[in-house]
This record gives structure tokens, sequence and C-alpha cells, in this order.
């Protein structure tokens, strides 16, 4: 099974900045579909952004403008610069490849918590 270790989460202010990373332990990392996902107490996990092999890039609608995806492939390290944070952002976040069919990969991280808060 694949495996994600997340990391970067934290207590930051409303404006404030985060980077998360998600190292991706998977020979097949580089043609992957990979994406960031949140999910909050008593919601399923969200898509938040993805990037294909050829670095198309989705953005949620609340997070465009804000947060920025990108893949360095010969690290297999997915990334996620999450700018002028806000409370609604909080939540777990976790990374996964996702497949044609939409559907993500069965083993998931621990994820990595981010809390926008005064």
């Amino acid at each position: 099974q694949v495996q994600f270790d997340e990391s970067g989460g934290g207590l930051v202010q409303p404006g404030g900045s985060l980077r998360l990373t998600c190292a991706v332990a998977s020979n097949l990392f580089k043609v992957n579909t990979m994406g960031w996902f949140r999910q909050v107490p008593g919601n399923e996990r969200e898509l938040v952004a993805s990037i294909t092999a050829g670095f198309r890039l989705y953005y949620t609608e609340s997070v465009k403008g804000r947060f920025t995806i990108s893949r360095d492939n010969a690290r297999k390290v997915l990334i996620l610069e999450m700018n002028s944070l806000k409370p609604e952002d909080t939540g777990v976040y976790y990374c996964n490849r996702i497949e044609s069919t939409g559907q993500t990969g069965a083993s998931w991280g621990l994820g990595t918590r981010v809390t926008v808060s005064e």
C-alpha cells in the first residue's frame, strides 16, 4: 500500500500562512494525479486541490487565489502553500492519489491538523 506522511500543520491566526508537505512512498508518484483533502468533524473529506501528472491544477472555489498546490517528483513530495488563511480552512489535511475514476487510493496517512484561530 502507498504510504503518505503529511506535515506542516499548526495553529495560525487569520491571515497567516502555512506550508503543508506530503511525502509519498510510491514509485508511481510522478504519474499519479495527487490531491490535498480536508476533513472537519462531522463531515466527509473534501478535495481542496489537485495536480495531475501533467501539472494541471484544480482548486475548490473557497481556496482559489489563496492556496497553491505543487509537486516535486524527484523527491516524491506534494506541497500545499496556504496563504490568507481563514477560520473555515481549519481541519485535518490529508494527501492521496486520485484515480481516473475519481476515487482515491485506499490507504490514508494520519493527516496534519490546521487550526486558524485568533
